[in-house]
């Protein structure tokens, strides 16, 4: 049972009889002595899609939930299913373009790397690695020496994401993207 102050984005907890994954953890401490540091948490509900955001002082106890972790690999795109596939035992699991909302900008067919929270065999969600690698399509043509300014322009990406990059980019070119910031990192 892991407390409070320990919870870190991505673990799942059971809260009501319902799976949990942590989303985002913001400590406050308080202006008075004596009183004990509160931890808000952002959860999203892993079989409805709710949010829930909490506050806990950082002792009170949560309870794990039963959850599987599992490698596993974008396979491919049906309509509005994405499937992916169990890189040890090939199976397929399937999840809806509402369950993977915000995730999508970040998906290429053949992506590793990828983490399934598995309950009773069924997916409920998936983690992103930390990084991946994408194509920009378009952007505004690249200026030459502009390393040296911090200056940004906006850039589609093969998956239709829009991100800044640096003005140095061209179209053409091969990026590395954060998947929990959506911000560029460096040149693939």
């Amino acid at each position: 049972m892991p407390k409070a102050c320990d919870l870190k984005r991505g673990m799942v907890v059971d809260i009501n009889g319902m799976p949990h994954v942590v989303k985002q953890v913001e400590a406050k401490s308080p202006s008075s002595r004596g009183a004990s540091t509160l931890y808000k948490i952002r959860f999203n509900n892993l079989q409805n899609g709710q949010k829930l955001d909490e506050s806990y002082k950082g002792d009170d106890l949560l309870k794990n939930a039963d959850c599987l972790r599992t490698q596993v690999q974008y396979s491919y795109r049906d309509g509005e299913i994405y499937t992916f596939m169990n890189m040890e035992d090939y199976s397929q699991y399937s999840l809806d373009k509402e369950e993977l909302d915000s995730q999508l900008g970040y998906l290429t067919e053949g992506l590793e790397g990828i983490t399934a929270l598995l309950v009773d065999g069924n997916i409920l969600a998936i983690e992103l690695p930390q990084s991946v690698i994408l194509e920009i399509v378009e952007t505004a043509p690249g200026i030459k020496g502009a390393t040296a300014t911090g200056r940004t322009k906006p850039a589609s990406l093969s998956t239709g994401l829009e991100i800044q990059v640096p003005e140095y980019l061209e179209s053409g070119e091969a990026i590395k993207v954060n998947t929990s910031t959506g911000k560029f990192i460096s040149r693939a």
